[in-house]
């Protein structure tokens, strides 16, 4: 083969390399996204931690009165608030950072039980982006109050303003609320974080 034709194919490929094709930006990957595990109350699922003392996440179907079936695979998440405005949260720590500047989706199943041993109002999922552990930097996603008792699944997007290690889930209670309540959220099948599609 001609050098010169050497030459062309060597600068093509890496022009493929600075400008797509070989750094297409991967999806961030959650340990767990389905939050499987044996069903029990006040237990983090494998791949995720409590935030503060006042966080004991249920693995559910089972405790507490709550019966309804996973959108995907065995378990879910259950996480509720309280009258002395408190809340439950977990984080997790990712394998590889959000990157600051980059556009992600993401979905996410969510519910409400109309038990739960009496803390059975509705409330909101926040997702929160930090740096450190437990550290809320840049809110993700705010689900509007979730009053339904059968799964629905909430799509979100959002540019990361910094570069991103954890991210953590809570639930809190409806917009304009003056007195703290007992309230649930039911949370399954939490997708990856995929990088949006550019026009």
């Amino acid at each position: 083969m001609p050098k010169i034709w050497i030459h062309i194919i060597l600068v093509f490929f890496l022009s493929v390399g600075s400008y797509g094709f070989g750094n297409a930006q991967k999806a961030v990957e959650l340990t767990n996204g389905s939050f499987e595990g044996e069903p029990h109350d006040a237990v983090n699922p494998e791949g995720w931690e409590s935030c503060g003392y006042d966080s004991t996440p249920d693995i559910l179907p089972g405790p507490w009165g709550v019966y309804q079936k996973p959108t995907h695979g065995y378990t879910f998440l259950g996480l509720i608030s309280r009258e002395n405005n408190t809340w439950e949260t977990i984080e997790q720590k990712l394998d590889k950072p959000l990157k600051k500047g980059q556009c992600y989706k993401f979905t996410v199943d969510l519910s409400r039980s109309p038990a739960y041993a009496g803390y059975a109002k509705p409330v909101r999922l926040r997702v929160w982006a930090s740096t450190s552990s437990c550290d809320r930097k840049q809110m993700i996603a705010l689900s509007p109050t979730i009053e339904h008792n059968e799964w629905r699944t909430y799509p979100f997007m959002f540019f990361a303003e910094e570069s991103y290690k954890y991210i953590i889930i809570e639930c809190f209670y409806k917009e304009g609320t003056l007195i703290p309540y007992r309230g649930n959220i039911l949370i399954d099948n939490f997708s990856a974080f995929e990088p949006c599609d550019r026009a």
